[in-house]
């Protein structure tokens, strides 16, 4: 995702608007660091690791994102295909990491620095039983040392509403600032195909096909 840019859909200062049927919008919170925060140990704890994946583990990443993204709507790669998402691996400026615990694979993070002067933390999450172990604050330790270790102006990252409820303010406490919101909006994945339809059942699926 990029910056927020001007959207076609118009809605009211105040009150509801209508989406067409089928689409999804989401409140989107914009959030950045244009200082390295100071320095922490960043040790991960015992029996995890961080294994990089490159354009020859497209199958791995695909079912690492299924099993940490799923729950919360993450579909922005499963449109790629198997030659974009492998060009995208392979990069040299995106940094990409299966975190792994007792040789099981337990979170993603992906750092993408292909904008000069700045880095985006694409991709950050952990598997349901990984989360409340701790493991997270210790992850962004490590991913911020790294993100900040090119000396870039910002690093950002966002968030939205379908995201876990404990996102946004875990990212304020790793020291990122809300700087713009957006609205997001676009097909229902679950409606498409890119997800199950059971995906995500904090956000209702309404499907106008079947009234």
């Amino acid at each position: 995702m990029s910056d927020p840019t001007p959207t076609t859909l118009t809605f009211p200062a105040e009150g509801y608007g209508d989406l067409p049927p089928g689409l999804l919008a989401a409140a989107v919170t914009y959030l950045e660091m244009r200082a390295a925060p100071p320095a922490r140990a960043s040790d991960l704890p015992a029996g995890v690791r961080l294994e990089p994946l490159t354009g020859a583990d497209v199958p791995r990443y695909r079912r690492l994102f299924a099993a940490v993204g799923e729950d919360w709507l993450w579909f922005g790669r499963r449109m790629l295909d198997d030659a974009a998402l492998a060009a995208i691996l392979g990069d040299p400026a995106v940094s990409t990491h299966a975190v792994v615990r007792d040789g099981a694979d337990v979170g993603l993070v992906e750092l993408d620095g292909r904008v000069a002067g700045e880095v985006e933390l694409a991709y950050f999450g952990l598997v349901a039983a990984a989360v409340g172990s701790g493991l997270g604050r210790a992850l962004m330790t490590r991913t911020l040392a790294e993100a900040w270790s090119c000396a870039p102006k910002r690093v950002w990252v966002h968030t939205c509403h379908f995201d876990h409820p404990g996102a946004l303010d875990f990212y304020r406490r790793s020291g990122f600032v809300p700087y713009a919101r957006a609205l997001e909006f676009g097909p229902d994945p679950r409606l498409t195909g890119l997800l199950p339809r059971d995906a995500a059942p904090h956000v209702p699926l309404i499907d106008p096909d079947r009234g």
